[in-house]
């Protein structure tokens, strides 16, 4: 029954006046402005307004309709201009999910510059071990899934942002650290540790110590980089990593970076995205931000 137009009709005269000043203000001739009124009071079975002469007098209905304009419109607008940021890629929630537990450190350096880019948009970072990555993507629960090992599926397209090299990590006066490379069988007597991760989805089981026909002399697992790095540092076991972290973290914890076999384990950061939102504004510019 009571539209926007009814609203805006009451609170124009409330600041114009007078009923052609309001109806100029709204770019409306002044009969139209009187007819919409007459049909709204029809369908209320009320009047809004009585005249006496030039004069315009709200009854008491008018006076309700007027200042319920005045509360309402203000909001409607703000909704308005929200939603039109939406349309325009300026506000909303990219949900990103992780399946590298040391790649949370590399996308850091990712978001800052995309929240600068992006001041109404917020980001939003489930964890790995939350979820079930691919499944939550197909399920809409994120919009960007982070992984290093990329699954095809159709509806699914993944884009490589980051190449690296996975190494090992060692104390910086372990007998390994002056070494060019290391061979599998050298860490037959060595306790790896690594993140939670079964060792069918972890690259130094297999791509380097099962091939290889090789085990560590134990497998313990920590949820934690910083904790890893230290049991490293104090001499427990050795850890994999990516070559680019373990650099940064050398410079305030005493480990050293030793390659994977002559060849080296090469890895690449992978984004996935669900077909349908692929070309999405805010993801592309996450993909540059991350190619960059």
């Amino acid at each position: 029954m009571i539209d926007r137009m009814h609203l805006r009709i009451l609170r124009e005269i409330e600041r114009q006046g007078s009923l052609t000043a309001a109806a100029r203000a709204l770019h409306l001739t002044q009969p139209a402005l009187t007819h919409t009124i007459k049909k709204l009071e029809g369908q209320i079975g009320a009047p809004l307004w009585t005249k006496e002469g030039r004069n315009l007098q709200l009854t008491q209905a008018g006076q309700y309709l007027q200042r319920e304009a005045s509360r309402l419109l203000p909001q409607l607008e703000r909704v308005d201009d929200v939603l039109g940021q939406y349309a325009r890629g300026d506000k909303g929630t990219l949900r990103i999910g992780m399946e590298c537990h040391p790649c949370y450190q590399w996308l850091l350096n990712i978001v800052k510059p995309f929240l600068s880019q992006w001041p109404g948009v917020d980001v939003d970072v489930k964890q790995q071990f939350q979820f079930g990555g691919l499944a939550a993507l197909f399920n809409h629960d994120i919009d960007v899934l982070v992984t290093p090992d990329p699954v095809k599926r159709d509806g699914i397209v993944f884009e490589p942002v980051f190449p690296y090299e996975q190494v090992l990590v060692v104390a910086r006066d372990h007998s390994l650290a002056k070494k060019a490379w290391v061979e599998p069988e050298e860490l037959s007597s060595e306790v790896l540790y690594t993140y939670p991760v079964s060792p069918e989805r972890l690259d130094i089981f297999q791509q380097f110590l099962l091939p290889a026909h090789c085990q560590p002399k134990r497998h313990k697992t920590l949820e934690d980089t910083d904790m890893i790095l230290q049991m490293v540092a104090a001499g427990r076991g050795v850890a994999t990593l990516p070559q680019w972290l373990v650099e940064e973290y050398a410079q305030s914890i005493p480990v050293a970076p030793v390659r994977l076999g002559e060849q080296g384990v090469h890895k690449q950061i992978h984004l996935g995205t669900r077909t349908d939102a692929s070309e999405d504004t805010h993801i592309k510019t996450l993909i540059e931000l991350s190619r960059a």
